[in-house]
């Protein structure tokens, strides 16, 4: 249920009018009051508890409480602009003279069942096309998230922000490790853990980005959540983004089932359908790297058990060498990023982009080349 009211709670200021305080008994009665009582949160509401949380004076029961209420069922656009505003307020930005609204991120929210590190090698593929990517990331509760995949491959993800900024204007892409860029988030850490499900951070996470990424796909762990994800970034001022989630229940575009797909454009929201049967056809295997290939409906090849055996299909698909489904994952996914960025004016004009750069090494060297830039060193391919 959703009520009305006039709110006059003042939106928070900059963060360095902002105390950082020890925990105040109470801090959150207000709107666990609204909560409880049915109602949901104004944008306003949200944000001012969002900052009592961001400053430190909310105890963990309080926050927990928060979290629990508005995880029982889906958050409005108001609850997710709000608690962004002031998450992108205390953000450690990547001082890159690159402009905003020509960056390029491709964070979901997680959540849903795990693939390989799709959507970062979607990401190095787009720029090595020309897209500008900043990378925003995190460690996996499976271990095999893209800050662990990256490093394990070579890239240092603890590179500084001046090195990430450099990367960017060097290599065309950087990778933001989120621990490294959220200082406030540490007040909610506890919480999160304990309650043990996915919150609403996991939504406002990738809206944060820490460079103020304007161009976004952004998969989801549930359909329900596309929506209110596509309202929330018109409103936070997207320049085009895709807020998407697959019938078989992944937060990317799956070659194993169509999806649902809301495109946010300067403001305007329309949804369509990708059919990943009529942009990348299964084709069966051609090497021994796929030995189930596309005949694989199960997903199996796409779901490696370890972080060795992520990050060597991960380096297979960029070197060009893999040839079956986690190619064809790449290249839907890739494709997306590339409209996104308007480097391509279609999702078939994308295939065959990305195609052309596994094929032809480019993705592969700009995989190199970040490594280089980051101080680490790719490993081989093999």
């Amino acid at each position: 249920m959703s009520a009305a009211r006039d709110d006059r709670r003042a939106l928070p200021g900059p963060p360095e009018f902002a105390t950082v305080a020890k925990p105040e008994p109470g801090a959150l009665t207000p709107y666990l009051a609204t909560l409880v009582g049915g109602a949901t949160l104004t944008e306003q509401e949200s944000a001012s508890a969002f900052e009592v949380i961001a400053s430190g004076r909310a105890s963990e029961p309080e926050i927990g409480a928060l979290l629990a209420l508005l995880a029982t069922r889906v958050p409005t656009a108001d609850e997710l602009a709000g608690a962004v505003r002031v998450m992108r307020a205390r953000v450690e930005r990547i001082p890159t003279r690159v402009p905003a609204a020509d960056i390029l991120d491709t964070a979901g929210t997680g959540g849903a069942p795990k693939t390989f590190n799709v959507s970062t090698a979607a990401a190095i593929v787009a720029a090595s096309l020309g897209a500008r990517v900043v990378k925003h990331g995190n460690r996996s509760r499976t271990g095999r998230g893209s800050a662990e995949v990256l490093a394990a491959v070579g890239v240092n993800v603890d590179a500084s922000r001046e090195v990430q900024a450099s990367a960017l204007e060097r290599c065309g892409i950087c990778f933001a490790f989120a621990v490294h860029h959220h200082p406030a988030a540490k007040h909610a850490l506890g919480a999160r853990k304990a309650l043990g499900i996915p919150t609403i951070f996991n939504l406002v996470g990738p809206l944060v980005n820490p460079a103020g990424a304007q161009r976004q796909v952004i998969g989801v762990y549930h359909g329900r959540l596309i929506q209110p994800m596509a309202e929330a970034l018109a409103r936070l001022g997207s320049r085009r983004a895709l807020v998407l989630h697959s019938d078989d229940g992944l937060d990317e575009l799956s070659v194993h089932a169509p999806s649902r797909v809301v495109e946010v454009n300067q403001g305007r929201i329309s949804e369509w359908r990708v059919d990943p049967a009529r942009l990348v056809p299964a084709t069966g295997a051609t090497n021994a790297t796929s030995a189930t290939g596309d005949h694989d409906t199960n997903g199996a090849s796409i779901r490696p058990q370890t972080l060795a055996e992520a990050a060597s299909l991960f380096l297979r698909v960029l070197h060009g060498d893999e040839r079956g489904e986690a190619r064809r994952m790449v290249l839907l996914n890739a494709a997306a990023a590339l409209l996104v960025a308007d480097r391509v004016t279609s999702l078939e004009e994308g295939v065959a982009s990305a195609a052309t750069a596994l094929d032809f090494g480019d993705a592969w060297k700009t995989l190199e080349a970040l490594a280089e830039a980051t101080g680490g060193r790719l490993a081989p391919c093999g």
